[in-house]
């Protein structure tokens, strides 16, 4: 039996995982889980991406660039300067303004009118982007248009422009400018846009696809409340995987996979669960185990679990009791489609012995004991010491004892049965078992001292890697002689075809 703080340590593993933060595992396994919803985001960013830049209009960008000197031959000049030193740094000083200069009307309005363009001086200082490289005498002036002679033609006519007003018109009319602008690199009209950057937009798309993808995946699973893979049960209770059940149609038959399709991939799943249960403790002073089955919430596939245990427990030749102890909603006569009037509860209720309503199944040493009527009081009833002398007479009778109990949620009659043994077997569903309540009974257990032997899986996503992928080599046998039959079906009707 687990002892209580190796169960405390389980009960708070989510706990203490969030507490420490999110690591790269915990990133890739919500990724691995929610993976079709990040493909989903990557897609639909990369695509809007790649809208908006087949979309967008191309824009061209041309720049000339112009250099600031000192005049040395300008009153100024002689008067104030002593040395080039100063007029250096007059000019550096100065011409940091330059940038904010271009984008005057002074500059801008007599390139509009020289240029015929239908634009105010604001619009076109939106298309401009004029720069003073720092500790250089260089001024940029680029101008992004969607023509790209136009483009070319703007940012020549600007520059221009600034030199006539840098060098005439900011100073008094009696003074020459101490600064002079010389334009040394004429604007080219550009062979290719510089916008939308294509290769830029989709390296970009990926990147900001890939990140928003992965954090939907994070929201995901942090606002999950479903458990949806082995590793949510396991952090909240660290018990082995005794077995992992894809949803099959065989499962909803009323009759064991075991009897109806033994040569299936799901029938081996089931006798793997049996291998695992072979290897748990028997029950003290006995040489039977006493296999208590239960689950956090209903419609989890705890009966079906139950049922196909018990067959293939008794398909290996041991001798199985399956008591139907969920006397609130009793399904095991129904999945069986045996006689369900009789039953535990008139075992208990001293009405019935155990050998009025134990009955055989499929096989001789395979005896099933259904739940009967629905009492008033099943509480009372399992919880009796009638219930509790039946399990220890039956453990010396049978092999295994399985005990179907009520989901814990509606009731603790499991913790009940499992404290005469060694534990219970927990059956959770995908997409079903809530993790609240997971975490609610996995403290209800380490209050009681009940430890979980495992977890049966179902509904499990079928994993490509196992054997449910190889429909070739898993077959039923009948299912394979219907087929044949069918081939030789068809053999005939195409023969007497050719013959008319």
């Amino acid at each position: 039996m687990v002892s209580g703080e190796n169960n405390e340590q389980r009960n708070h593993g989510a706990e203490d995982a969030v507490s420490e933060g999110i690591t790269v595992m915990d990133i890739l396994h919500a990724v691995r889980k929610h993976v079709v919803a990040m493909i989903v985001v990557f897609v639909a960013v990369f695509a809007a991406v790649c809208a908006y830049t087949v979309l967008t209009p191309p824009k061209y960008t041309s720049t000339a660039q112009a250099f600031a000197t000192y005049r040395s031959d300008s009153a100024n000049s002689q008067d104030n300067f002593n040395s080039i030193n100063s007029a250096g740094t007059y000019i550096s000083n100065q011409i940091k303004s330059y940038p904010t200069l271009a984008t005057t009307e002074s500059v801008l309005q007599p390139v509009i009118d020289d240029l015929g363009l239908s634009m105010t001086v604001d619009q076109l200082a939106a298309e401009l982007s004029v720069t003073n490289p720092t500790d250089t005498a260089f001024v940029n002036v680029s101008a992004t248009d969607g023509d790209a002679r136009q483009s070319a033609a703007i940012a020549n006519a600007v520059a221009d422009s600034l030199k006539t007003v840098v060098e005439e018109s900011i100073y008094s009319s009696d003074q020459k400018s101490p600064v002079m602008l010389t334009v040394v690199q004429q604007a080219q009209e550009p062979t290719s846009p510089s916008s939308p950057n294509v290769k830029m937009n989709l390296a970009l798309g990926i990147a900001v696809g890939l990140v928003l993808g992965v954090i939907v995946a994070l929201l995901r699973d942090l606002l999950s409340t479903r458990v949806q893979d082995i590793r949510d049960l396991q952090e909240v209770i660290d018990a082995p995987i005794m077995g992992r059940i894809p949803d099959d149609e065989n499962l909803k038959k009323a009759v064991p996979v075991i009897v109806s399709s033994p040569s299936s991939a799901i029938a081996e799943e089931y006798r793997r669960i049996r291998t695992n249960l072979s290897f748990t403790q028997a029950v003290e002073g006995t040489k039977s185990r006493l296999i208590v089955i239960s689950s956090v919430g209903p419609n989890e596939g705890k009966t079906t679990t139950s049922v196909n245990i018990a067959a293939t427990l008794a398909e290996n030749g041991a001798s199985v009791l399956l008591i139907d102890a969920d006397l609130r909603h009793p399904l095991v006569a129904n999945k069986l489609s045996l006689e369900g009037n009789a039953g535990l509860t008139h075992v208990l209720s001293g009405q019935a012995t155990v050998k009025d309503v134990v009955q055989r199944y499929w096989r001789p040493n395979l005896h099933i004991m259904p739940a009967g009527p629905k009492p008033p009081n099943a509480s009372a009833l399992l919880n009796s010491q009638t219930m509790k002398e039946l399990i220890k007479q039956a453990l010396t009778q049978y092999d295994y004892v399985l005990v179907d109990t009520s989901p814990m949620i509606v009731a603790n009659d499991a913790t009940v049965f499992a404290s005469m043994g060694n534990g219970m077997v927990l059956v959770s569903g995908r997409d079903v078992t809530d993790k609240r309540e997971l975490r609610d009974i996995a403290a209800q257990l380490d209050n009681l001292g009940v430890s979980v032997t495992g977890f049966v899986f179902n509904f499990a996503k079928e994993n490509k890697k196992s054997g449910y992928s190889h429909s070739n080599y898993y077959y039923d046998d009948d299912d394979e002689s219907s087929r044949r039959k069918k081939s030789r079906t068809r053999k005939k009707s195409t023969a007497r075809r050719a013959a008319r």
